[in-house]
């Protein structure tokens, strides 16, 4: 299969994939209590039967499920999101706001559990190795197991209480500091952003680091006892060079597979991580839309969130074809 069917299969289910999200998630929302009539009438402190039937017929409540199915669907195809009556502003023009730091939360997240997972399960398996260090691999293991069975909002909480109640090292909740503005220069701003980020990227990133470890350990330890291993070492190449070029290339594979289902995720799990550490991003947004039972903002961070994941794992694909062609000639 070349690489224009390739993408146009991958695109054509990727579209099905989101076709069947919209739909569940339209039919769920209506599901769930609340009316979001009511919770604006409950602000204004009004209950006329009138007023709230003009808030219906605002909201488009009023029209049967089938005909707001067929308008939310053709809004989405024209590229409308949709208002949201709560915040005064277009949906598309919110999600825009809050996206760039959702994605950066997410990018460092993934950076921080592939490269930090990926070097510790590699010590792990190559102490393994040794008998005077194979108290590292236990330890290193032992770690891992510990964070993986961690809840994640109960991680966040001690890392807030130990390193910025305690330590007063990193700030603990927002993006930036109240002072930060244009009066700041470009690198304070940068520097400011990346303290406000380390504790939401340990916190959201720990358990798919996890992952990493155990994954790379266990999958290193398997190509280790490969022929080709074998041959490398009796040809006299140096022990580093088969852990690297040999072992750890070849290990790797399994690797990109987990990284494409943990960008997914990610993108999941950045809502508990958004609402702990007051990080203004999509997941932060969807929270307030819960609560205010805001359908359009709620269905357009679903959306958005769905899109996020097909993206992130048609790049696992391609990347996983490039680093092993077999695939491709496969037709896989």
């Amino acid at each position: 299969m070349g690489w224009l069917n390739f993408l146009a299969a991958r695109a054509a289910r990727g579209a099905l994939v989101l076709l069947i999200v919209l739909v569940a998630n339209f039919f769920l929302i209506r599901l769930a209590p609340g009316d979001p009539a009511l919770v604006i009438a409950g602000e204004v402190q009004s209950d006329d039967p009138a007023y709230l039937a003009q808030l219906r017929t605002q909201l488009g409540l009023d029209q049967p499920l089938p005909q707001q199915l067929a308008h939310y669907l053709g809004g989405v195809l024209r590229g409308e999101l949709g208002h949201s009556a709560r915040n005064h502003e277009d949906v598309a023009v919110l999600i825009a706001e809050r996206l760039p730091a959702t994605l950066l939360l997410l990018a460092s997240a993934f950076v921080f559990s592939a490269l930090a997972g990926i070097a510790l399960g590699a010590l792990a398996a190559w102490a393994r190795q040794a008998r005077r260090t194979r108290w590292l691999d236990g330890a290193i293991f032992t770690a891992a197991m510990v964070l993986y069975a961690t809840p994640t909002f109960w991680l966040s909480l001690m890392l807030v209480i130990v390193f910025s109640v305690g330590l007063d090292w990193l700030p603990a909740f927002g993006m930036q500091a109240m002072a930060s503005g244009a009066a700041t220069s470009a690198w304070a701003n940068a520097v400011d952003v990346a303290a406000h980020l380390v504790l939401p990227t340990v916190a959201l990133g720990s358990l798919y680091m996890a992952v990493y470890v155990q994954l790379t350990r266990g999958a290193m330890l398997d190509v280790m006892h490969h022929d080709f291993v074998k041959t490398a070492h009796a040809k006299g190449v140096p022990p580093g060079r088969v852990m690297r070029v040999h072992v750890l290339r070849n290990a790797l594979l399994p690797v990109l597979s987990m990284a494409g289902v943990q960008l997914g995720q990610l993108a999941g799990g950045a809502i508990l991580i958004e609402t702990v550490f007051a990080w203004p991003g999509i997941g932060r947004l969807m929270f307030d839309a819960v609560t205010q039972r805001d359908y359009p903002l709620l269905l357009g961070v679903f959306l958005t969130t769905a899109v996020l994941v097909v993206l992130f794992n048609l790049l696992t694909d391609l990347l996983y074809r490039l680093a092993d062609p077999r695939i491709a000639r496969q037709g896989h």
